[in-house]
């Protein structure tokens, strides 16, 4: 068949140059190296390192043969489930039938930009799929300003200043906290002062939770206290529960936005019909919580706290600016006073920086450009998570009263991350001159 001939595939202006999401290809390109037999610590794509807790996984293998198709806005236990959950940690009363079940909550997320008519507000940086999903829908994403005092994350004060000159405008704000990329999160007072400027402009806000359960304090508090009638939680299984392959996310929204859902729920019914059965009453256990979960959680933060503190410490005495993790998975450093030398050696921006890390070290991470900072900013996105998450938590010393996890254990049962977090010091270290 001559191209002449071939069939016409035009492809959406939306979509035209859009390259496939920096995590998964950073994944698929570390499994590459690693089979042609190089080293590569993978702290690239942020998956959970830990298992699927016991309960969850034995009520999965229990509704194995679930095989009917399910309600579009979620199998109705579910729904309930996640209302008490979001009740017990949260104090929010959330009507089941305000609650909608999705594969993933990037998927929820895409659909919530697909039937919002808005702008969309996200801080810089941002987790990499907010704006790419926008820009498919036909739209330019408006960054936030944030900076180290701040913890990069938004000010009520930026979000005065990007709705102040047009304030009728319909706005989409995302707050993911703990943070992707950042690993630090919003205290009560900011919440209190954002909830402010957006009940002013009459904000849409997407509370991005899915990290709450990992806040290391285990004391997340929702953005939905704070504005109850315009916050829609996001939530599911990929961060706390280690089931992101399962791909199973919650939206819970307040009734002053159900029309809002009935529109979600209505294009889910045209497009992925429901999420896997079984998964969905495998879910149902997950969110119901109990002691067995409660204590995968403690020695979850436990080992994560640890090795975060860890790492923020090491890439300090690196030389890196780097705020102090607060939760979740990642550490977001910046090697700005490296910038003289690394220019001296061809590297001006983040994602040069990334291949040369990668071929001199053996270390995968993500330039900052992805996540939304300037291309000559030199910043990386670490995800801590290359290790046995399993084994670790299983040899976690201590009991339910108290877990502790020394750099001792870490060295033991987090070895390729501590020692991918030495080998990027040790290469900056070397850059100092004397």
């Amino acid at each position: 068949m001559t191209p002449s001939t071939a069939p016409l595939a035009h492809l959406n202006p939306s979509i035209r140059g859009l390259k496939p999401s920096a995590t998964i290809a950073i994944t698929e390109r570390s499994q590459r190296l690693r089979a042609e037999g190089r080293d590569v610590v993978r702290l690239g794509l942020g998956q959970s390192p830990f298992p699927v807790p016991d309960p969850v996984v034995d009520a999965l293998r229990a509704h194995a043969h679930e095989k009917d198709y399910l309600p579009a806005r979620g199998l109705p236990a579910l729904r309930r489930a996640v209302a008490g959950y979001l009740s017990r940690a949260q104090a929010l009363s959330v009507d089941p039938d305000l609650i909608l079940i999705g594969p993933g909550s990037k998927e929820l997320l895409f659909l919530l930009q697909l039937c919002h008519d808005g702008d969309l507000l996200i801080p810089a940086p941002s987790w990499v799929s907010y704006a790419p999903q926008a820009r498919i829908l036909g739209r330019a994403p408006i960054w936030l300003e944030t900076d180290l005092a701040s913890g990069l994350t938004v000010t009520a004060e930026r979000l005065e200043a990007a709705c102040r000159s047009e304030p009728q405008r319909s706005r989409l704000l995302i707050l993911n906290y703990p943070g992707n990329p950042t690993g630090t999160s919003y205290g009560e007072q900011q919440l209190t002062e954002i909830a402010e400027v957006a009940r002013r402009y009459r904000v849409l806000l997407l509370a991005d939770e899915i990290y709450g359960e990992l806040d290391f304090t285990g004391s997340h508090v929702s953005m939905a206290r704070y504005y109850p009638e315009g916050t829609i939680v996001s939530g599911g299984l990929s961060k706390w529960c280690g089931a992101g392959g399962w791909r199973l996310g919650t939206f819970a929204f307040p009734s002053p936005l159900g029309g809002l859902l009935d529109a979600m729920a209505a294009v889910a019914s045209e497009t992925f019909t429901s999420v896997s059965a079984p998964i969905q009453h495998a879910a149902v256990r997950a969110f119901e919580g109990g002691a067995e979960i409660d204590d995968y959680l403690a020695r979850s933060r436990t080992l994560l706290r640890a090795l975060l503190g860890f790492g923020w410490q090491t890439l300090r005495a690196a030389g890196a600016e780097v705020c102090e993790p607060r939760g979740g998975f990642y550490l977001f450093p910046d090697f700005e006073c490296h910038r003289a030398t690394l220019a001296a050696h061809g590297v001006e921006t983040s994602a040069r920086l990334c291949e040369r890390l990668l071929d001199e070290t053996g270390v995968a991470c993500l330039p900052g450009s992805d996540f939304g900072r300037p291309d000559t900013e030199l910043t990386l996105r670490l995800a801590l998570v290359d290790f046995d998450g399993a084994a670790a938590l299983a040899r976690l010393p201590g009991g339910r009263s108290g877990y502790v996890a020394d750099q001792a254990y870490l060295e033991r049962h987090c070895t390729p991350t501590v020692a991918g977090l030495q080998a990027l010091a040790a290469w900056f270290k070397a850059l100092q001159p004397g």
